[in-house]
């Protein structure tokens, strides 16, 4: 199989959906943002199948729903919890080129509001510090291009992407 997607990976806040949506449009293909769909799934808030659920069942559902996205020649936007999973990480790669978007820490909690509000997660105790440190290593790990975002608007980041892919 052809890899015919782009997956955007990353931090929350670093702009994947808003990214994802203006490069599905630059190049002509659909545009899925995980989340969603999970939402849709679960006819639930992310930040409420999180409080409902706990955070280990979360990440298995996103692993499950994740892997069995079936699209071609779409731009998809994950959350940013994703690569916790290993079977939706690899069905991801399989079908196509992963692309990490990286923010900066401090430009990422400027960016952000309320990590709880907006279905981040996040383990007891943990801040956005730590959580940063946790997964822009994992990141880096499935990614095949990074594209370092911090001082780009969303045009730039966009034509910085499309430029990398060519």
């Amino acid at each position: 199989m052809v890899k015919s997607n782009i997956v955007l990976i990353g931090m929350p806040g670093a702009g994947k959906s808003t990214i994802g949506v203006v490069l599905a449009k630059l190049r002509g293909m659909r545009f899925i943002d995980t989340d969603l769909v999970i939402q849709e799934k679960t006819g639930q808030l992310l930040s409420e199948t999180i409080e409902q659920r706990g955070i280990d069942s979360f990440i298995s559902l996103e692993n499950e729903i994740v892997s069995q996205i079936d699209v071609s020649r779409a731009i998809i936007a994950t959350g940013g919890s994703v690569a916790y999973g290993l079977e939706a990480m690899r069905h991801l790669a399989e079908n196509g080129t992963i692309v990490f978007i990286d923010c900066g820490f401090a430009e990422l909690s400027r960016r952000l509001g309320s990590l709880e509000r907006r279905g981040v997660v996040l383990r007891e105790g943990q801040d956005l510090r730590a959580l940063y440190e946790e997964r822009v290593p994992l990141y880096r790990q499935y990614a095949q291009y990074s594209v370092d975002v911090t001082d780009l608007d969303v045009r730039q980041a966009v034509l910085a992407i499309d430029e990398q892919l060519r």
